[in-house]
């Protein structure tokens, strides 16, 4: 249990999960639509939604690359911030049309890598980088992007029900990028697997078999869980042990600090291709095998509830109950709101 409890401190200690609290002050004003926003989709999800007038949906993604991360690694700053949007379009069910950018640099080198990865990832992916803005001027290095898509079905952050499996799909076929919490699988995988792995969603959506997930974010799968429960107004029993993990991260019956460490740092990275999906039990077995078949892991994690907590779980060796702890209450406090719900 102490273990457990050490992890839950940990998480919520760690920059994804502050990260996502900033949210809140956002939020409180934009509790109210503008006066003729053509969307009926709630603040928190992966994209904006407008209704295309035909069935179909238009979707607006966009992701803002913090300073430090822009300034250290420009190439790999620029394909991520293509890529993390080109995931949000993904988890909404849509597929990618075009891609904007706004870039500010001090440094007319440096903007050209920033450039550069954002190339790489366009054509790896097949996307037209359309247009955007340029400022060499600036005091520092900053960079957002911005991805139009469409979706002909959703998937949202507000449809998951108590009942549902929880499937976490992650690709592990990659490696660390240096000591970020990035696990890069997407930049020496071939292009044209990028681009039918990420047709996975919207085919899920549209097919009939998943209209509840969202991709794993900076705040890791576990912040990610919050995020999608919250939006839904449920919670979730997620057992530690059946998440997937890449070789290099020691199981969690194996002791010590860099075990641990491991561990954590697993449980608080971005995957360049991770989803956490919420799934009606009967739709469960067909949507992992869409993952499993082309070599991405995918495993029913867990279970969610009607409660609003969101528990931990761990299997015991002995064969004892399972020890838990409490990730979150989000009856008392919300991950992204800050507020208590109704």
């Amino acid at each position: 249990m102490a273990e457990l409890q050490a992890l839950v401190a940990a998480l919520r200690a760690s920059r994804g999960f502050q990260h996502k609290g900033d949210i809140a002050a956002v939020l409180r004003r934009l509790e109210q639509p503008t006066p003729g926003a053509p969307t009926t989709v709630p603040n928190g999800d992966d994209c904006a939604v407008l209704p295309d007038g035909a069935g179909g949906y238009q979707l607006l993604a966009i992701e803002g690359l913090v300073q430090d991360f822009v300034q250290a690694s420009p190439w790999f700053a620029g394909y991520s911030a293509v890529m993390v949007n080109l995931s949000d379009v993904a988890a909404m069910g849509g597929r990618p049309v075009a891609v904007v950018d706004a870039l500010w640099s001090s440094d007319e080198a440096q903007a050209a890598d920033v450039i550069a990865g954002m190339r790489a990832a366009c054509e790896r992916y097949a996307v037209p980088l359309v247009g955007g803005h340029t400022n060499l001027r600036s005091t520092g290095a900053q960079l957002a992007v911005a991805v139009l898509g469409h979706a002909r079905r959703l998937i949202s952050s507000f449809a998951a029900r108590p009942g549902d499996r929880l499937l976490m799909a992650v690709d592990l076929r990659g490696h660390w990028h240096g000591a970020y919490p990035f696990w890069n699988a997407s930049t020496e995988a071939p292009p044209i697997r990028l681009r039918e792995d990420l047709a996975l969603l919207p085919a899920l959506a549209e097919d009939g078999l998943c209209d509840a997930g969202k991709d794993i974010s900076m705040a890791g799968a576990l912040g990610t869980a919050l995020m999608l429960l919250e939006c839904s107004g449920v919670g979730a029993r997620i057992a530690l042990d059946r998440l997937p993990r890449p070789a290099e991260v020691p199981p969690w019956r194996a002791g010590g600090e860099a075990a641990e460490g491991a561990r954590l740092r697993w449980l608080s990275a971005f995957p360049s291709f991770g989803y956490l999906l919420s799934v009606r039990p009967e739709h469960a077995a067909a949507v992992a095998r869409r993952f499993t078949e082309r070599g991405i892991a995918c495993e029913d994690v867990g279970e969610v509830t009607a409660s609003r907590r969101v528990l931990l779980s761990l299997a015991d060796p002995a064969g004892s109950a399972p020890r838990e702890a409490e990730l979150w209450n989000l009856a008392g406090e919300g991950f992204m709101t800050g507020r208590r719900a109704a």
